[in-house]
């Protein structure tokens, strides 16, 4: 979805750009690579110099989306994002793939757990955590009107369709997807589609669960 939504993007804006870290088959990136090859960056096994190069086309007017393993570009990239993009505030879109624990038996040096706490923590950085194809796709063009700079969150296995075509996001705002008065699960990303499963279990119990 991920791949998809940016290919579509560039052909609308000419200014956008991607940055891969030798994972553009993973992250799909490579669509991008495939149909806009002169702006298309591949940046080797080296993500804290790719998010440099990315704060370094921002700063030049373009809009870069550069995408990795949520592990390598947050971890790997951590102090190039704080000094070259969270402080000067550049427009500069970061992906992280395969997040959370779903990337499964490629084991734990490849997870993400800590991902959101380090993107959080930097100033003015928007956080979007889509929970399905249809969310990746709108928040990918969301990503792109924002100024600044953004992190995209994607995990690695195939989704469960969360919304309907047409849904509306808002960054900041929560969805409410289900009514409930016993207790209220708060979720995001892929954890979406387990609340609502979590939620169906709680029902055959007797406990209304709002998500």
């Amino acid at each position: 979805a991920f791949g998809a939504a940016l290919v579509e993007l560039g052909r609308i804006n000419p200014n956008i750009v991607a940055l891969d870290a030798d994972l553009s088959k993973s992250t799909y990136s490579a669509a991008f690579a495939q149909e806009f090859p002169e702006r298309f960056f591949e940046c080797g096994i080296a993500e804290a110099n790719m998010v440099g190069i990315g704060a370094g086309l921002a700063s030049a007017g373009k809009i870069p989306f550069a995408s990795s393993f949520s592990a390598f570009v947050i971890n790997k990239g951590f102090e190039q994002l704080r000094v070259a993009v969270a402080v000067p505030h550049v427009n500069l879109k970061l992906v992280g793939t395969h997040s959370g624990i779903s990337i499964g038996e490629d084991g734990p040096s490849q997870m993400s757990i800590e991902d959101l706490s380090l993107r959080c923590s930097l100033p003015g950085c928007v956080v979007l955590s889509p929970a399905d194809e249809i969310s990746m796709k709108a928040l990918v063009k969301r990503a792109a009107e924002i100024t600044g700079p953004v992190f995209l969150r994607a995990g690695r296995m195939k989704a469960p369709l969360v919304y309907e075509p047409g849904q509306e996001f808002a960054v900041g705002r929560a969805i409410q997807l289900l009514e409930g008065s016993d207790v209220t699960l708060i979720a995001t990303g892929l954890m979406v589609a387990e609340s609502i499963r979590a939620a169906g279990a709680l029902e055959s119990e007797g406990i209304s669960a709002r998500v």
